[in-house]
């Protein structure tokens, strides 16, 4: 500030993250966006959050406080699936611990108030983002209010906040008051009353079984109106998922306004918090509900009672436009940590250092990620000259660079430029997912953009190499083998991690992933165009254990499908229930929020214990001796103690052959497949039939894809 000749900041932003001035870090993108519309701004990073002092540092700014946890939720920063402690942190030097609080945001913002109390206060991030309505809390294993009744602030924003910041501080600046921007789309705040002029939905109940009025469902089936939606595509779709009878409107009016009312008259009344406390199912209903009103396009605006006030929740931001995201990123980045911190060793940096973000946003819909509820399902996308701009950046810029560009992705490597055929569609659509439980006949599949990206950034002089490593929507990259070909002659390392998650039909719906014979299908590409390159090279396939829906068979059957793919899983990821994912209300529920949400609905089985979770996560690791003797106690519960032997088709050895191998690890073994288990599974070929006969041949090749 002194030597820029500051007496003051305009705003001042409070972060949980080391400052890094990066595109990849939010609070960077942030404040260089306020920079160039003219504001000082000035960023305090992990304060001690114990006292206000350091919340003082900078002064009093002149419009408001911006507070945000970082790049990570604090909770999920901080605990392992498990709820144990970290004793590290990726965003802090030195990889150290310890220097955030738990529930960054609402921590953060009461130190602000302390420090100035009559300071506007804004929040935001991810950790805010999630927390913007009453959710369920693994940590505390509860549903919590929103973090703005928490945190005390005066406006959240949720989503990628560039354009809504941008426009409060303005509107700040320009003498009007915070508690006056109520109109901005991916805000939420509180009121005392409903304004005048605003007819309600109500959803605060779960519908009684009988005959619902489709006329006064905001949930309406698009294609009953218009055949070219997302929703008419029939071949792609389950009608179970697509009707959502869940809303019943208060204010009766005719059937003719209903239709035509605007989105902006009209607000969706959500289950209170004091409700959703004491009811998981309801909880699972207002999840289903809120997750139907994420387009931009036809979303309402939610309101949630919390006591004796309004939580009101604005429609999703309008995602930007090419130019725009243009302009976010070439910003005057530094691209290093700020100088204060010397040479520490900062690894979320370091994974970063030489990347670029191509896109945002993701219409995959799994229900155990946040991506969509953050960063939404429309793929907003750069454009090729400021995406190579930046490459040619990192090469002149960034110390230690020496010739390869370590990913060119985002939140999915290869939904660049994949969108809706017409915007009509785009903004009527109510679907969760573009590709579950099928490729919608109306999404742009066509990869030849991001084809095209690839080929000129590995062209640009000084780049000898340009390597993918955001996770890759492998359902999506089978249809364009041009793609696929590229990607493995000239972008893969010798080895491409991919995402099937899981094997098993009950799971696999429940996280809404294809099954495995769309992995197949890639692998068999992969491994085509790997040969024709002359290259080696491995898919390392990354799997969750103990999701929603997952049984103990549902793993054993991964496990042996793990077996007879030779693969040997060093990392294992039991499920996390992160705020607002669908799968959270899963988990939380026992319900399934994909259907229509109801008491006596079928229960949704969810590992809970520690002693389900660890076994689900043993049985992904069947080769580590010190999974053994858990395995074994599990298959004999289960009645399968042939699986227990050194054999090509068993899982784990004996006791006797443990105490004679002394720990070492089993040998892998081929067509350890799942029809060795001797359960009911999913189309094994009945024994009365002719292993030679047409059905018994169809059946052996479902199971064997795992389709």
């Amino acid at each position: 500030m002194d030597e820029l000749g500051w007496d003051s900041c305009d705003i001042i932003i409070v972060t949980g993250d080391a400052y890094v001035d990066h595109p990849s870090f939010g609070m960077a993108v942030i404040g260089r966006s306020l920079e160039a519309q003219g504001f000082r701004v000035g960023i305090i990073a992990q304060p001690d959050w114990t006292s206000k002092e350091a919340f003082m540092a900078l002064g009093e700014p002149n419009l408001f406080f911006g507070v945000t946890s970082g790049n990570m939720d604090s909770m999920i920063n901080r605990y392992t699936a498990d709820r144990r402690m970290r004793h590290d942190d990726a965003y802090t030097p030195h990889n150290e611990g310890g220097k955030r609080p738990d529930r960054a945001v609402t921590v953060y913002s009461q130190r602000c108030r302390e420090a100035y109390k009559h300071v506007p206060l804004v929040i935001g991030s991810i950790e805010a983002s999630l927390r913007r309505l009453a959710h369920y809390d693994y940590w505390s294993d509860k549903v919590r209010r929103s973090v703005l009744a928490d945190s005390t602030a005066d406006i959240l924003l949720y989503g990628n906040a560039e354009r809504a910041i941008i426009d409060i501080a303005h509107r700040i600046a320009g003498g009007e008051s915070v508690s006056d921007i109520t109109d901005i789309r991916g805000t939420a705040f509180i009121r005392k009353a409903i304004p005048d002029g605003w007819r309600e939905i109500d959803s605060t109940r779960i519908d009684a079984p009988g005959k619902i009025d489709t006329l006064h469902s905001p949930y309406q089936r698009t294609d009953q109106k218009d055949p070219e939606t997302c929703s008419s595509n029939t071949e792609a779709s389950d009608a179970s998922v697509q009707d959502a009878d869940v809303v019943q409107v208060v204010n009766i009016f005719p059937s003719s306004d209903v239709q035509s009312a605007k989105n902006e008259q009209t607000y969706i009344r959500l289950p209170s918090y004091e409700k959703l406390r004491n009811d998981p199912v309801l909880y699972a209903h207002a999840s289903r509900v809120f997750h139907r009103e994420t387009n931009p396009g036809n979303a309402r605006v939610l309101v949630q009672r919390h006591g004796i006030h309004e939580l009101w929740v604005n429609p999703p931001p309008i995602p930007l436009e090419t130019d725009e995201m243009d302009w976010v990123f070439d910003h005057a980045y530094k691209r290093v940590p700020h100088p204060v911190y010397g040479d520490a060793n900062i690894p979320a940096y370091e994974m970063i250092r030489f990347s670029v973000n191509i896109m945002r946003g993701c219409f995959g819909g799994c229900t155990f990620c946040s991506i969509t509820e953050h960063e939404g399902r429309i793929i907003q996308s750069r454009s090729e000259d400021s995406i190579i701009s930046e490459v040619e950046k990192i090469r002149d810029m960034v110390p230690g660079f020496t010739g390869t560009i370590s990913d060119l992705g985002g939140p999915t490597a290869n939904m660049y430029n994949l969108t809706c055929k017409t915007k009509e569609i785009e903004e009527s659509c109510r679907r969760p997912s573009c590709v579950f439980p099928g490729i919608c006949k109306n999404l742009i599949t066509d990869h030849s953009p991001t084809t095209k990206l690839y080929r000129r950034a590995r062209a640009v002089p000084g780049i000898k190499r340009v390597a993918i490593a955001s996770g890759l929507r492998y359902d999506l990259a089978v249809e364009d083998p041009e793609y696929v070909k590229e990607l493995v002659t000239h972008h893969v390392g010798g080895y491409l991690k991919i995402a099937p998650e899981h094997t098993e039909e009950g799971p696999l719906s429940m996280m809404m992933k294809p099954g495995m014979g769309t992995y197949d299908r890639f692998k068999r590409m992969f491994d085509k165009y790997s040969r024709e390159a002359g290259k080696e090279q491995y898919l390392i396939p990354y799997f969750i254990s103990a999701h929603p829906g997952t049984t103990d068979e549902d793993m054993i059957n991964l496990a042996l499908w793990l077996k007879e793919s030779d693969f040997r899983v060093d990392q294992v990821q039991n499920f996390y229930p992160s705020p607002m994912c669908s799968a959270t209300a899963m988990y939380h529920a026992e319900k399934n929020p994909l259907k229509r949400v109801k008491y006596k609905s079928d229960k949704v089985f969810s590992a809970k214990t520690k002693a389900q979770r660890t076994l689900h996560k043993a049985l992904l690791r069947y080769h580590d001796p010190d999974n053994w003797a858990l395995v074994r106690t599990a298959l004999k519960k289960a009645g399968l103690a042939r699986l227990i032997g050194s054999g090509k088709h068993q899982l784990v050895p004996s006791e006797e052959a443990e105490e004679k191998s002394k720990g070492k690890p089993m040998q892998g073994g081929r067509r350890a497949l799942t029809q060795h288990t001797g359960l009911p599974l999913r189309g094994q070929a009945p024994k009365n039939k002719s292993p030679k006969s047409k059905a018994s041949k169809k059946a052996r090749r479902r199971t064997r894809l795992g389709s």
